[in-house]
């Protein structure tokens, strides 16, 4: 809701704290599942950090500005970088998955292996707000997904600027709703249709297959 010329910045910047409360619960929980899980997490999250990272700035390079109201203009006047960029497109979905631990890269909650890891301790309200936390950030990343490569609050040979400041608006917030339900909707299907990752798989795709595509897409980007 601020219109900060460094608005992805800030966004980056409080989304990087998630990964403390999941290792301070492992730790603190004085179970060794728990301890593995929270360890799991933290390597996890710093590795697909980097990939998300630089798939963010694939996004911002075209339209030259941190600012994320310009870049939804950027797009409104020339395409939607999903199809622009398509290989940052799916360097962020992939680690979107990874950074909100949902399958098939729930290893930190492995229920076969860990018993909930760095939640086996926690029940009731601790538990819920677990969850809560990991639900709030599925919907934020599709948020910040929608607005990089799906044109925001903007629909392609759609022009709303003839109508009224408040119509504007209540259009727009519509459109970012239903696109951030659409992506919501795809976590959930996911969840259901691929098997979990194994650990050792978990790393290699973020270090040798995704980190590189995104460096890829960021030289060809910048170059262009």
């Amino acid at each position: 809701v601020i219109d900060s010329d460094s608005g992805v910045l800030l966004f980056l910047a409080l989304a990087s704290l998630g990964v403390y409360s999941l290792v301070l619960a492992g730790y603190s929980s004085n179970n060794k599942y728990s301890l593995m899980g929270s360890i799991r997490a933290s390597a996890q999250m710093v590795s697909y950090e980097l990939a998300l990272t630089t798939a963010v700035v694939c996004a911002l390079i075209p339209a030259g500005t941190l600012n994320l109201a310009e870049v939804v203009d950027y797009q409104r006047a020339h395409l939607w970088q999903a199809i622009s960029q398509p290989i940052g497109m799916l360097v962020f979905l992939v680690a979107a998955f990874a950074e909100t631990n949902r399958l098939p890269f729930d290893l930190p909650e492995a229920e076969s292996e860990l018993v909930a890891g760095y939640l086996t301790e926690y029940g009731g309200l601790r538990w819920a707000m677990f969850f809560m936390g990991e639900y709030m950030s599925m919907t934020t990343l599709s948020a910040l997904f929608v607005t990089l490569y799906f044109g925001g609050w903007s629909l392609p040979f759609v022009d709303f600027s003839g109508l009224s400041g408040l119509l504007q608006a209540l259009i727009g917030f519509t459109v970012l709703a239903a696109k951030i339900a659409a992506m919501l909707f795809l976590f959930v299907w996911v969840r259901w249709t691929f098997p979990r990752f194994r650990y050792d798989q978990l790393m290699r795709l973020g270090w040798k297959a995704l980190l590189p595509l995104a460096v890829l897409q960021l030289v060809a980007t910048a170059a262009l």
